[in-house]
């Protein structure tokens, strides 16, 4: 069996189709462990939820090993070995400092930055860097995509949408510099395309009019690659093949169904109807990308920063932001809860997917570092310290997991983003806010 290359790839008429690790590419280890053959990365994935958490369902009630799990993390139950609560931990520049209202714009420009935006609605926007591009600037030159940044809704880039604060601030997470935002895909097709499309647009568009699967495209260069690979190598393709067609075909379906009748809120066109398959579609799509290497680092906006979204179909017809503050009126809270744990049910589709596929010594899950988190605690209170921040995958083999890790108060939450630019080796004095890598991960 001959060596097949880690940057091969499969082309056709306006496709191009990276592969999944294969045991033709070489001796998978661990990126921390000294490598006889190719190392596996390590990924990155940066997952955020507004408009904070019901924080007494959220948080675990002892320190330590991970035991009875509130209600807000249920949906994790049977992956409590591959994730750890962080308390403790602060997104200073979220808070006013002066700055008066507009907690919801700082709450999401802050949480990867660490950076105090300037209150402005118009075009001299500015915050800082987020971690998510500062990785994608030292590893992205190793994948087709150095980052992608995908969202479960969609959000003005301009206009007034929090006291002052340019709507920008309110629906965009990545900034790959002070000034320069990085807009969200929330089209899953287009995403796909993204992820799998080549040549220009006259390329793609005769595909599209062929309405073929971007497999139908690469058959040949499939057929050619089958002959050099062996019978487990050739099971993991035939996997990875079924997963994009079966994301393709979800995509397809989707867009033609109609839209849930939900008060208030009308989905946007093109966009599946359900707002639980988007997610999942989102999530595949993701899964799919690390799975090929064509990016290690992505960020997912599961809905805008104070978004009002109503959820009729788990029984919440009332509008997200308007629940948040609760005034701590129990029923508002117990929906506020139920929000929450749609939001924590999503994430757990997703570390199941990345835990299914088998990837040198481990599963994909084993090396990734998913942060999944809101930049404000308490959404009734607009606190930004103590925040709802879960941390999961094995980081391949740098974090241990299953616990309960609470951080001393104030410990700024760039300092974990620190620590997780560590493990993808690259290696910073500060970011943002940051005083230093956070400790303990490692156990």
């Amino acid at each position: 069996m001959r060596p097949i290359n880690r940057r091969t790839v499969l082309r056709g008429l306006g496709a191009t189709l990276a592969l999944p690790w294969m045991d033709a590419m070489g001796t998978a280890t661990s990126w921390a462990a000294p490598a006889s053959g190719t190392p596996v990365p390590n990924r990155l994935a940066f997952l955020y939820v507004p408009n904070g958490k019901n924080m007494v369902d959220w948080t675990p009630k002892t320190e330590g090993a991970l035991g009875e799990l509130p209600h807000i993390l249920k949906p994790l139950e049977s992956l409590k070995s591959d994730f750890s609560i962080l308390s403790g931990l602060t997104a200073d520049k979220a808070r006013a400092n002066g700055d008066g209202g507009g907690d919801h714009a700082r709450a999401l420009s802050a949480f990867l930055t660490g950076c105090q935006a300037r209150k402005t609605d118009g075009v001299d926007i500015r915050a800082g860097v987020s971690v998510d591009q500062v990785a994608a600037a030292r590893v992205g030159d190793k994948t087709r995509l150095p980052s992608l940044e995908v969202g479960g809704e969609a959000g003005a880039m301009a206009g007034n949408c929090d006291s002052g604060y340019s709507c920008l601030y309110s629906s965009t997470m990545s900034w790959r510099s002070a000034t320069q935002p990085l807009p969200k895909e929330v089209n899953p097709k287009l995403v796909f395309e993204r992820l799998f499309g080549s040549g220009g647009d006259a390329e793609r568009a005769k595909r599209d009019a062929k309405r073929k699967s971007v497999l139908d495209f690469v058959r040949e260069d499939t057929a050619d690659l089958k002959g050099k690979l062996g019978a487990n190598d050739q099971r993991k393709l035939d996997e990875y093949f079924s997963a994009v067609r079966d994301v393709e075909l979800r995509i397809q379906k989707a867009e033609k169904l109609p839209p849930i009748k939900t008060p208030d809120y009308k989905a946007p066109a093109g966009l599946p109807a359900s707002f639980e398959e988007h997610l999942h579609i989102l999530c595949d799509l993701i899964v799919l990308a690390f799975q090929a290497d064509v990016t290690r680092v992505t960020t997912f906006v599961f809905t805008n920063e104070g978004s009002n979204k109503p959820y009729p179909f788990i029984g919440v017809s009332d509008g997200h932001h308007d629940l948040s503050h609760h005034g701590n009126d129990a029923k508002k809270k117990e929906k506020i809860r139920d929000i929450n744990t749609f939001h924590v049910k999503q994430l757990a589709y997703l570390l199941t997917k990345l835990k299914s596929v088998k990837e040198g010594d481990g599963t994909l899950l084993d090396h990734c570092m998913i942060a999944y988190g809101s930049g404000n605690s308490d959404g009734n209170a607009h606190n930004h310290d103590d925040l709802p921040i879960l941390l999961a995958g094995q980081g391949c083999g740098t974090i241990q997991q299953g616990r309960h890790i609470k951080y001393a108060k104030e410990t700024p939450l760039n300092n974990l983003w620190l620590a997780m630019l560590d493990r993808m080796d690259v290696k910073l004095a500060g970011l943002g806010d940051s005083t230093g890598a956070l400790a303990g991960l490692k156990g």
